[in-house]
């Protein structure tokens, strides 16, 4: 499960600590993952066995929490930060009836989890659009790439004064990928040309679809003076994504990596396959950036803490 380190323009508690922050994360997630994946397999076996009924769960019978609850329970931000927060994961609407479901409610719970981590710290609180709440690109992000994968997503970089929208951007701990999805009806043929616009064929329809190169390459600028700044040496590729279709390079552009419904299963298998492991590299780089994206924020409103607005 990648790592939402950014969204946008909200505050992160990654900026706080980005190199405990990461590990942590994964800390978490393998430990519960473990107690849930355990407690559902004693369930399954105390149901076979006539202990629980069907839809029973083992907490009418031991006064322990369930694993969701296990999961939202307080723990410490290290001596540095003594303030706890409980982190408020609903209880699943049903059992999961096979392993790939309850990891699959797994995912969608750390999801939610994701998003409070990627909208807050312990005294700021930023708002954000519900929508991202059901936004299947984000998930795609998250959910389908190794826990070591930290994402960025349409983040907001500060280049002077002036706050200017990037392209999504994942950091492994091998490379930076900024990536500009070209996607739309299935089996569409997006037609790649120099001008401001391109054109993309579905079936007999033409539309056209700003050019997303002009995008990808300030995003690549920004990115390689702030690693530049900050002594960061890491490989930036470039990639325009279109999963159920496909690209006509026409040749143009060689400096970017072209991924559609022809190659896409390969280039996925590759990265989600992944074993490589955090790198100091990769966290530096990641904390780079962090410092030069913006950061709208509020005071938590804890009673006796005021509405302050803030930026960063």
């Amino acid at each position: 499960m990648g790592q939402l380190v950014k969204l946008t323009d909200c505050i992160s508690r990654y900026e706080t600590d980005v190199y405990y922050y990461v590990p942590e994360f994964i800390r978490l997630k393998q430990r519960q993952w473990e107690q849930a994946k355990a407690r559902w397999q004693a369930e399954r076996t105390a149901e076979a066995s006539g202990w629980l009924e069907t839809g029973e769960t083992w907490d009418v019978w031991l006064d322990k929490p369930s694993w969701w609850e296990r999961l939202t329970k307080r723990w410490r931000r290290r001596v540095a930060l003594t303030e706890e927060e409980t982190f408020s994961l609903a209880p699943m609407a049903r059992p999961a009836a096979t392993l790939e479901e309850l990891k699959q409610q797994f995912l969608d719970e750390l999801f939610e989890l994701q998003l409070k981590w990627a909208s807050s710290t312990m005294m700021y609180v930023s708002s954000f659009d519900e929508n991202v709440y059901s936004d299947e690109t984000l998930k795609y992000f998250l959910q389908r790439f190794p826990d070591t994968y930290l994402c960025f997503y349409r983040p907001v970089a500060m280049v002077g004064k002036a706050p200017v929208e990037l392209e999504t951007m994942m950091l492994t701990p091998s490379a930076a990928w900024c990536i500009a999805f070209v996607e739309g009806r299935p089996d569409n043929i997006v037609m790649a040309s120099t001008d401001r616009f391109w054109v993309e064929r579905a079936g007999t329809e033409e539309t056209r679809r700003v050019n997303p190169v002009v995008s990808l390459r300030r995003t690549e600028q920004i990115v390689s003076e702030i690693f530049r700044k900050h002594g960061v040496d890491w490989p930036i590729h470039l990639v325009l994504l279109n999963r159920s279709g496909y690209i006509d390079s026409g040749g143009l552009f060689p400096f970017i990596r072209y991924i559609d419904k022809r190659n896409y299963d390969e280039w996925f298998s590759r990265l989600r396959r992944s074993a490589l492991p955090l790198r100091h590299g990769q966290l530096k780089a990641a904390e780079a950036l962090l410092r030069h994206c913006a950061s709208f924020y509020d005071r938590r409103n804890d009673g006796n803490m005021s509405g302050e607005e803030g930026q960063q």
